[in-house]
């Protein structure tokens, strides 16, 4: 990671590209008939990313293994419905619109051919890479997400926020730790306790029975974090309900590997690359032989404007 100064958009890109795929109609199609949606759409979303919020520096940040055995092994139903293959050696293939699996290779090779940064890191998410990104940056940061999971990454002294998709790709809520307090009642820091207690069906986490997202929250004001609440478990003057208390106590296997789970690490070994907003495209004639044969058309070339401006 080359010297970042100013401001560092981060792009979850395949949150970006589901969004995309499901928000512009299939309809919109390459000279040889195959669906584009996503990638068009993609390109549109980042366009508009450019325009409005004009970072200094961009990463598309990549599933180089979207559940890696290290999160399994510790929680086996992680993401585990949402398996389409398994393998023995290499990662699980994920259920993927058929539609959609065909299009992801062409996003990747428009966004080199353009000179975006793309990283992904064997044996790890796109929510690691954008933390570990986030860690390391020293101004502002960005962070384009419809995954509330990196709600956990907000926070307002080092000038970190999420800017979630509301509706498709065009409408965006910037959240800020006063956005979480007032929806969940946690800053960020808090937030990835709240998801482990209260649990996450979307991503096969089974949280503690009986314990939602209130009443966890209401156990993270009171006590501070998820350590200071097993404290509290284990002190019986605390005014924890005899429910609460049975419910956690029986939860502790979880509750020991739940975390490791379910933070986004901060220490992927990242490569050395230029995460530049580039000005003009790293490889024209790769991207004028890509824009022919995919139909890019309009969406590249407003992406294209949009840059060199």
């Amino acid at each position: 990671m080359r010297g970042v100064t100013g401001r560092l958009m981060l792009l979850d890109t395949a949150s970006l590209y589901f969004r995309a795929y499901f928000g512009v109609p299939e309809s919109i199609k390459a000279p040889d008939g195959t669906p584009v949606n996503a990638v068009r759409g993609l390109l549109d979303f980042i366009d508009r990313l450019v325009k409005d919020h004009r970072p200094d520096h961009l990463v598309a940040c990549m599933d180089a293994d979207w559940r890696p055995a290290w999160r399994v092994d510790l929680i086996p139903s992680y993401k585990a419905h949402r398996v389409a293959v398994e393998h023995t050696s290499g990662p699980d293939e994920e259920e993927v619109p058929d539609t959609l699996s065909p299009q992801v290779p062409v996003i990747e090779s428009v966004l080199d051919a353009v000179g975006i940064a793309r990283v992904g890191v064997a044996g790890y998410e796109a929510d690691d890479v954008i933390g570990t990104f986030t860690a390391r940056a020293t101004g502002p940061v960005d962070i384009v997400t419809g995954d509330r999971d990196l709600y956990q990454l907000v926070d307002d002294a080092r000038g970190v926020r999420v800017l979630y998709p509301v509706k498709g790709v065009g409408t965006l809520q910037a959240t800020d730790e006063a956005a979480l307090r007032e929806k969940y009642g946690v800053d960020g820091r808090g937030y990835a306790d709240l998801a482990l207690l209260r649990g996450d069906p979307s991503d096969g986490l089974p949280g503690v029975p009986g314990i939602g997202e209130k009443t966890a929250a209401r156990l993270l004001a009171e006590f501070g974090d998820l350590a200071g609440i097993m404290a509290a478990v284990d002190d019986p003057k605390t005014k924890l309900t005899p429910s609460q208390r049975g419910r956690l106590d029986g939860a502790r296997p979880y509750l020991a590997v739940a975390p490791k789970v379910v933070r986004v690490a901060a220490d992927v070994p990242l490569p050395d690359v230029d995460t530049a907003l580039p000005r003009a495209p790293r490889d024209p004639a790769a991207l004028e032989e890509l824009a022919a044969r995919w139909g890019l058309g309009g969406s590249l070339q407003r992406l294209l404007a949009t840059l060199s401006a």
